[in-house]
Parts: structure tokens; sequence; C-alpha cells
């Protein structure tokens, strides 16, 4: 009879999705051993499971971890993921996000049958070529983190083919808001998400927001995204773990909210939710952002049965509000 993993490793469990990540797991009684550099992630945010401080790239390292906690179930989670950073730096995103990934799947392959859970990103797919991307999607990164994040995806696959490793990848479009806890959230050094960025400006940050073009083909004339809160993409993870321990192989799926939000929306929303005017300034679109960047979700609830529980962008931003509101002094950022 298959039972559920009882001992997870959480790679990256330092960081924004990651630290959300155990707190669900532990939520459901899983034993939870979290491995992180701190390089983005922060010591604070580990408060669900051991923190073994380290790096996935370290052979020596990560050996001691897997002898010593044993794990039925790894969710990998550690890479680098600024894409301004990848173009200017692409060696720092091959080295982090490929080869550390297969250093890692190197103790994973050793433990037969062992589930392993990658974060990916939407960013696999390139300039969309649809309203809404699916699985099925074409396939064309243009910078070096979806190049490096569709490499490790590549890799899971051969890994499954070779030595029946079964994974599953999910694309994350925006991940958003926060815990209802308010003990963990979202911030980056440097910030480079809209909602966090729009909680700053309204807190008090002195440099304007910028909006980067008003003249895409879109109803207000702003960038459309989707979001999706991220304790429902963590569900998702958790549904994937279950998945596994039945369907083996090498699966993926796109996480998204299904609906899309334009940057105005995501001002007003925030205006709307804190009674305070975003200061903001216009300036010029950036090099390929695309008008429209919605996921369609529906592989996802179907197979793996999620049903995300945030839906409204008004319910995301005020989970995430409350957390910058309340935040200590110390910046909880990372993947």
């Amino acid at each position: 009879m298959t039972t559920q993993p009882t001992r997870l490793l959480v790679c990256g469990g330092a960081g924004y999705i990651g630290s959300h990540m155990c707190k669900l797991l532990s939520e459901h009684g899983y034993h939870v051993a979290v491995v992180d550099n701190l390089s983005t992630g922060h010591k604070e945010a580990v408060r669900w499971g051991q923190l073994y401080e380290g790096d996935i790239g370290d052979s020596a390292f990560l050996s001691r971890v897997f002898a010593d906690v044993q794990p039925e179930g790894v969710l990998h989670f550690a890479a680098k993921s600024i894409v301004s950073e990848s173009v200017s730096h692409p060696a720092l995103y091959y080295q982090n996000n490929v080869s550390a990934s297969l250093n890692l799947f190197e103790q994973v392959r050793r433990i037969p049958g062992c589930p392993l859970i990658f974060s990916s990103t939407a960013a696999i797919f390139g300039v969309p070529r649809s309203e809404r991307i699916n699985e099925a999607h074409p396939k064309d990164p243009i910078n070096a983190y979806g190049r490096s994040k569709l490499a490790v995806e590549q890799a899971l696959q051969d890994y499954w083919a070779a030595y029946g490793m079964p994974s599953m990848a999910f694309r994350y479009f925006n991940a958003a808001g926060a815990d209802p806890s308010a003990v963990i959230g979202e911030a980056h050094e440097p910030e480079t998400h809209l909602i966090p960025k729009v909680f700053q400006s309204i807190l008090g940050d002195p440099v304007p927001l910028k909006i980067f073009g008003d003249d895409y083909e879109t109803p207000d004339g702003t960038c459309v995204r989707d979001y999706v809160h991220v304790n429902d993409l963590c569900m998702a993870h958790l549904l994937g773990l279950r998945f596994l321990r039945l369907h083996r192989g090498a699966h993926a799926f796109n996480l998204g909210n299904g609906a899309g939000f334009s940057v105005r929306e995501v001002l007003k929303t925030a205006e709307r939710i804190t009674g305070t005017a975003v200061r903001h300034e216009l300036t010029d679109r950036r090099p390929g952002d695309p008008s429209h960047l919605v996921a369609d979700s529906s592989a996802a609830r179907e197979t793996l049965g999620w049903e995300p529980q945030h839906i409204g962008l008004e319910d995301i931003m005020r989970t995430a509000w409350t957390w910058h509101r309340n935040r200590s002094p110390v910046k909880h950022d990372g993947a």
C-alpha cells in the first residue's frame, strides 16, 4: 500500500514561497527539514523545520543532509529569479539554477521512488502567443532565467526516463499575497515585484512607483498579469506530492489565477484597501514585456483537484497588506 511521505526536504525553505510551503506542510503533519544558503532567504523565516545552512551545489554538504534527514520527498525552490540579473550575469543563473539542481537530483535519484517537486516559471514560455497559456504553449524563453528553468524541466524528463525519478514541475505566473497569520510574507532586496512595491510606496518609499508604459492593447493601456496567492501555490505542491505517489512520471503544470489584472487595477485596489494614494510616474515600456500574461490552469485543476481559495485581486492583496503593515524590521526575502 502506498503511503504519504512523512519526512520532506524543502530546498529554499527560507524564502518567500518556500517558507509558506514549510508552514503548510507542518500543518498537514509532515516532518520538514530546510536547506537554504540564506543568500536571499532569511533564517527568521524558518519557523517550521530544522535549518541546514548550506548550498545545494555543495555535494559533500548535501550528502550529509540527505544522510541525516533521509527524505521521502523533496521540494526544490532554491534558485535565482531576477530576470534583469539573468541577462547581465547568465553564468550565475546557469550555475545556481542548472548545475546546483543537477547536484540535488543526483542525491534524490538514489532514493527509490522519491518524488521531487520543482519550482519552475512562466518565463519558460517567452512571449505569449495566446491570451491564456496552457501546458502545450510553445516554450521559447527570452532570457537566461527562463532558459535555466526550462533546462531543469528537460533534465527532469531525462531523469525519469533513465532513472525512474518521479517529478512534477510547476510553472508559476505571479505569486502574490501572504499567509493570513502575517508572520511571513513577500519582500525581496532589491524588490522587483509590483504588489510589494505598491505597498512600499504607500508605506513611505520616497521613490515614486514606475508604470512601464500605458499604450498596450489592454482595457486601460497597462500590462495585464495573473496573480495567484502563495498559499494556493503551496496547496498545489502538496497535491502534487500526493499525486506522484500513485502516478509516477515527469509531470508539469501551469499555476495561475486564470484571471488577468492590469497595473492600474493593482494600484486602484491598493488605494481602496489602504485609503492612500499611490505615488507613481509613467515611464517607457520595458523591452520584452508582453501585454498579457495569464495562465490556463485547467490541467492542474482537473488532474490534481487544485482549487485556489483566493481568487479576487483584493482578497490576495489584503493578505499582503496585512503583512507589509505589521511586519518586523527584518525582511523576509527570497524565491
